[in-house]
């Protein structure tokens, strides 16, 4: 969604709010119109995260019953209110009632009522509700945001319940050349390569990692591109060979497996490893504090392996700028230096003295 229309984004509405407004209702239908969203919820959403109160409630004006009952729940979710069955549930209602009926939001509704159910421990009920809830907005509302997130919910409940491949066949429903939003892609092969890895399956988890990278950097999701390349190079650094084809080459030339098939043979061309190493060191943020940085161990315990801990000198001439203990016990594996690997074992002692 964010490649192929910036503009396009909730967010972008409430910058242009902020910019050009106040304005009446009639301008901000011009402005939804241009940015081809058909209902107006999304963008209510928006404002109230985003805490566009005056603009909330000029968009409140125009919200159907059904879609003014869902952002209720959503505001209630907002401020820490767990039990939201029973609202769910009378929601669900209103969306049924013939004179405010909304197909698309009661697929929504049940996908919220599933993830409560699984929340409360219920989880064949949360499946049937999720299934159901899948199946309605595939119907009504295919590709849409709120489609994606039930296949994304789905895909994660089997997962928990250990049912990889049910999860697997879920994802695999979120191809890369549909209409699914760059994000939903990214995010369905990052959770399609650690299943992959776990199954055995090195060529396929490697594919995937490379398919969520590359379609994070599409959304403009740093963070997920980040992961994503963290996935691939962790996947990948076992099987780099300078005879592989690059990988844009593979991943296009990939086929499902035929039944009995051998497992495809993984090569890994260095170009693809240097090029996403590269591109996930220079957008990992500047700062290097926080107590918790999965970005960093993980970049830290890759460069380690790949023989580009230079990349980090920095980091590692200065350990009490970091705060995070995990990543402290990776870098004082890595520092060669005695002298450095003494001033690293003092920064741990400090942050796990109890």
């Amino acid at each position: 969604m964010s490649e192929i229309d910036v503009p396009r984004a909730p967010g972008y509405f409430i910058s242009r709010w902020r910019e050009q407004g106040p304005v009446d209702i009639d301008t901000l239908e011009k402005w939804r119109d241009e940015m081809n969203w058909s209902t107006w919820l999304p963008l209510a959403e928006a404002a109230l995260f985003l805490d566009a109160a005056e603009l909330l409630d000029l968009i409140d004006t125009v919200l159907t019953p059904s879609e003014k009952a869902t952002l209720s729940l959503v505001r209630r979710r907002m401020l820490g209110d767990t039990r939201l069955q029973q609202a769910i549930e009378e929601a669900l209602e209103i969306t049924r009632h013939p004179d405010t009926r909304d197909l698309a939001l009661e697929g929504r509704l049940r996908m919220e009522l599933g993830l409560a159910k699984y929340e409360l421990g219920d989880t064949e009920a949360a499946k049937e509700d999720l299934t159901w809830a899948e199946t309605r907005l595939k119907s009504v509302a295919l590709a849409s945001r709120d489609h994606d997130l039930s296949l994304i919910n789905k895909a994660a409940l089997h997962s928990a319940c250990g049912e990889p491949l049910m999860a697997l066949t879920v994802y695999s429903d979120i191809p890369r050349n549909g209409k699914h939003a760059d994000e939903t892609v990214a995010l369905s092969r990052l959770g399609a390569s650690r299943i992959c890895a776990a199954l055995g399956h090195s060529f396929d988890s490697v594919r995937h990692a490379w398919n969520a990278h590359a379609f994070a950097l599409k959304a403009k999701q740093i963070g997920m591109a980040i992961e994503g390349g963290a996935l691939f190079l962790d996947f990948a650094s076992s099987f780099i060979d300078d005879s592989a084809e690059k990988m844009h080459i593979q991943v296009e030339n990939a086929k499902p497996r035929d039944a009995g098939e051998e497992l495809r043979e993984i090569k890994v061309h260095p170009d693809d490893i240097h090029a996403v190493f590269e591109w996930c060191f220079t957008h990992l943020p500047e700062e290097n504090s926080g107590d918790d940085r999965p970005d960093l161990r993980a970049m830290v315990s890759l460069a380690d392996r790949l023989g580009k801990m230079k990349h980090f000198s920095s980091l590692i001439q200065n350990p009490d700028e970091i705060e995070d203990p995990m990543l402290v016990a990776i870098v004082q594996n890595c520092v060669v230096d005695e002298e450095l690997k003494v001033l690293w074992n003092l920064r741990l002692s400090t942050l796990t003295l109890v």
